[in-house]
């Protein structure tokens, strides 16, 4: 068995967890989340807690059940906290604005670069050089996190770019003569 299917998922206060036949629902005050079940992992509701298991004996079930119990834990903490990414951009003339469900870039191109947010993710700008992504679905805030950061990550010797906040970026030593 799968040492993370081993443990079950907790259903915390205000949050619903509706088990149908092959999907899982999950609601929140946040919003709701829903994901199918794999064929090869039985999924089991005793009380408060969500429980996981491989439905055979074979190692993609057995894989199966861990990542399930992974995805639905997120979804839960995602339906009751919400889930952030934080970038910060590096460089002179790098700034960021968020409008509605858009984000104008400026990265240093001869064009500025309009990124359309998913639904569900939202974006802010505290200052003109950090972005702020949030929303509940963990996979799609961290997929526009790194959509971004894909336009202009941070190069080795300057280190100017779009880093995630808190990253460590190798520099490489210049050419010397």
């Amino acid at each position: 068995m799968s040492r993370i299917a081993k443990y079950p998922v907790v259903i915390p206060d205000k949050v619903e967890v509706t088990l149908g036949a092959s999907e899982l629902t999950v609601k929140g005050p946040l919003g709701t989340l829903t994901q199918s079940i794999a064929r090869d992992v039985v999924v089991k509701r005793d009380g408060d807690k969500v429980t996981f298991a491989a439905a055979n004996e074979s190692k993609e079930a057995n894989a199966l059940s861990g990542t399930m119990r992974a995805i639905v834990a997120n979804m839960v903490h995602g339906v009751k906290q919400g889930f952030e990414k934080r970038l910060s951009l590096v460089g002179v003339g790098y700034r960021a604005q968020a409008q509605g469900n858009k984000v104008n870039l400026t990265l240093g191109f001869s064009h500025p670069i309009v990124h359309a947010l998913p639904d569900g993710v939202k974006a802010e700008t505290p200052t003109q050089t950090e972005i702020v992504i949030k929303g509940v679905d963990r996979q799609r805030v961290g997929q526009v996190a790194a959509e971004i950061r894909a336009y202009k990550g941070p190069e080795p010797y300057k280190g100017k770019g779009v880093r995630y906040t808190g990253e460590q970026v190798a520099l490489k030593e210049t050419k010397k003569k």
